[in-house]
Order: C-alpha cells, then sequence, then structure tokens
C-alpha cells in the first residue's frame, strides 16, 4: 500500500520575515518591570551590567590623559579651543572646547554629541568649506554653541569614526562621511563594538572635563542627536558622573526603527534584544533627569513608536516618584535638533 504524501510546507523566502517572527518569539529577560525601587535597584543593576558587557570593552583600566591644547580662538561670546586627550594607549579624541564668556569658576558642563555627518565641527559653526557660520544651522543647528551661549562649559569630541577620526583609507576613496562600516564590522569579531568604544569615549571626556578648574563635576550632562543620541542614552545608562541628559532624534523601539530600516552599523549591539528593547536601556538613566524630542515628520525615528517608548520611560520615572524629572517635545518637523524645550530643562537640572 502506498503511503500518503505529506503536504509541503509553505515556502517563506523572505529573510526579515524570519527576523520578525524571531523578534515576536523573543521575550526580554531583563525587560523594566520592577513595582518598587527595590525591585528597580535590583533589576537596574542587572541590566547595566548586561549592557556594559554587551557593549564591551567598557571595563578597559583608565589610561594618562595626556591632554594638550594646540588650538585657541576667540568667538562670540566664547572661546574655543581644539584639545586631543588619550582615551586609551593606543587611540586619540580630538574635540573642541568651548568655553562660555565670564566663566570664572565651577560651571556647568555639556557633552556634546555630533550625528552622522561630517563631525564635531558641524554642532560648533563651521561648514563644509571650513567657514565659521553667522547663523545656527543644518540639521543639527550647532547645539554645542548654543549650549555654550547658554553658559555651559562644552566639549564636543569628533564620535569614533567621525571627523578628525576617520579612516585614511574612506577618505581617500570618497566614502560617504564616516568610517563606521568597517570598525563596525572588525569589533565584533574582537568581542567590541562601536557604540561602546564611544560610550567609553564619553567617560573619557568626562575624565577631562573634571581636570578643568571651569567643570563642576557634580553638574555634567550629555546632550545628541540621531547617532549623537544614540551614543547619550547609552552613556547616560552607564555612567552615573551624567547628571542629565537630553536625546534628540533617536527614541523609538529598536523593532520600529533600527531593525526596519537601513541604519548604519553603528547602532547595533549584538544580542541586546534577548535581554531588553530600546525603552529598558533609557529607563536605566533613572532616577536621573532625561529629556527627549523628536520630530512629527522624522522617518527614521517614526513619532508612534517614540511616544510609546516614552510612555514606558515615563511610567518608571513616576513609579520612582521622580516624574517631574523626564519630559519630551515631541515637534514639528523633520529628523533635526529643536532644543526648544530640551535646554530650558537641562538648564533647570544643573544650573540651580
Amino acid at each position: 500500500m502506498a503511503s500518503k504524501r505529506r503536504k509541503a510546507p509553505e515556502l517563506n523566502l523572505e529573510p526579515m520575515q524570519y527576523m520578525w517572527d524571531l523578534y515576536d518569539a523573543t521575550e526580554p529577560s531583563m525587560a523594566f518591570d520592577a513595582e518598587d525601587q527595590k525591585q528597580w535597584q535590583v533589576w537596574r543593576h542587572r541590566l547595566k551590567n548586561k549592557f556594559k558587557q554587551l557593549m564591551g570593552g567598557m571595563d578597559t583600566p583608565r589610561c594618562e590623559l595626556a591632554p594638550a591644547i594646540n588650538k585657541r580662538k576667540r568667538m562670540d561670546g566664547y572661546t574655543r579651543e581644539r584639545v586631543v586627550f588619550q582615551s586609551r594607549p593606543n587611540m586619540t579624541v580630538a574635540a573642541w572646547v568651548l568655553i562660555p564668556d565670564g566663566c570664572s569658576g565651577p560651571t556647568p558642563s555639556m557633552v556634546c554629541l555630533q550625528g552622522h555627518g561630517p563631525g564635531k565641527r558641524d554642532i560648533v559653526g563651521i561648514d563644509n568649506d571650513g567657514n565659521q557660520r553667522t547663523e545656527y544651522g543644518g540639521y543639527q543647528n550647532d547645539f554645542a554653541i548654543q549650549a555654550a551661549h547658554r553658559g555651559f562649559l562644552v566639549i564636543a569630541p569628533d564620535m569614533f569614526s567621525f571627523g578628525e577620526r576617520r579612516d585614511p583609507e574612506d577618505v581617500a576613496q570618497g566614502v560617504g562621511n564616516s568610517s563606521c562600516r568597517k570598525p563596525s564590522m572588525a569589533g565584533m569579531l574582537l568581542g567590541q563594538t562601536v557604540p561602546g568604544i564611544r560610550v567609553y569615549d564619553v567617560t573619557r571626556c568626562i575624565d577631562y572635563l573634571q581636570t578643568r578648574p571651569e567643570c563642576d563635576p557634580k553638574r555634567i550632562g550629555c546632550m545628541g542627536i540621531s547617532g549623537g543620541g544614540t551614543i547619550t542614552t547609552f552613556a547616560a545608562a552607564v555612567e552615573e558622573r551624567i547628571g542629565a541628559a537630553m536625546i534628540s532624534g533617536y527614541l523609538s523601539h529598536w523593532r520600529h526603527s533600527i531593525m526596519p530600516m537601513h541604519h548604519c552599523e553603528d547602532n547595533y549591539v549584538p544580542g541586546v534584544l534577548q535581554y531588553a528593547e530600546m525603552p529598558d536601556i533609557a529607563t536605566l538613566i533613572a532616577p536621573r533627569p532625561v529629556f527627549f524630542e523628536n520630530g512629527t515628520e522624522d522617518t527614521i525615528f517614526p513619532i508612534k513608536s517614540a511616544r510609546s517608548a516614552y510612555r514606558k520611560i515615563k511610567a518608571a520615572y513616576k513609579m520612582l516618584g521622580v516624574s517631574d524629572r523626564c519630559g519630551m517635545q515631541v515637534f514639528e518637523g523633520p529628523h533635526q535638533f529643536c532644543g526648544e524645550k530640551g535646554f530650558p530643562f537641562m538648564e533647570k537640572w544643573l544650573m540651580r
């Protein structure tokens, strides 16, 4: 007697459909679920340590900074210095430091992190021809200058693979305006990530700020847009010296932003979704003040997802009894830095 033929399974040739199914079947093991402060402390300790482990390289022993100031120029309302220092023994960070006029004692400080583009110069008003803009410009609206004009001592580093820290081969071949791909792929082979390297650099920027007499070590903030918003989120999640954070054009869920779209390789932390989604990582910032801003027309960090993520984070702040330390502005516009309500929020918590 002939055996019955079994029905062939339905074909699924779409690679991302497999990923969506995998996402739906994944229950993040460290998603925020605390119901009181004691549970929150246990949760935060576990996820913070796991996240540092996933980023890789965060526990590297500190080397000597060996800082040097090799340019200094008087600007409109502030003085600009070009500073270099050692983040690791074999890694140099180049940064602009903006010192507001009248800065004579311990001053609130701000680490300003640029998004994708030409690097640190784009947030201190230097255009593509090397000229100083006379008005705030670009999608990042020269927010480092805005911070200096508001009285903050500012450090604006070239993040790893941007600006002066690009791969010379990429520069020679005219490959975009960043060098993220090769270091991202190489880092994964070596157990490190570009986000982890950049977060570590932020900790070293804070180390450097604390060597300066103008810096008040108890009033240090961090702000960034887009890729700079990524690193502001991650750095504030694990670096306790960041007293307040402003995150522009990044808040969302990875399910709705980083997963379904073409994004730069520097956005990815391998394995993170096994443990947490983006709102969970942002909640690690609590109970310190945090402010988010998102444009209604931002096509790479959809506003619906941003609102949903914010509700989850706000609920955690409310549970901790500090809901006034978590804020958000949704503005009419695209993927750009606004600052209309974010700057006053940062001033409230860092300048009082």
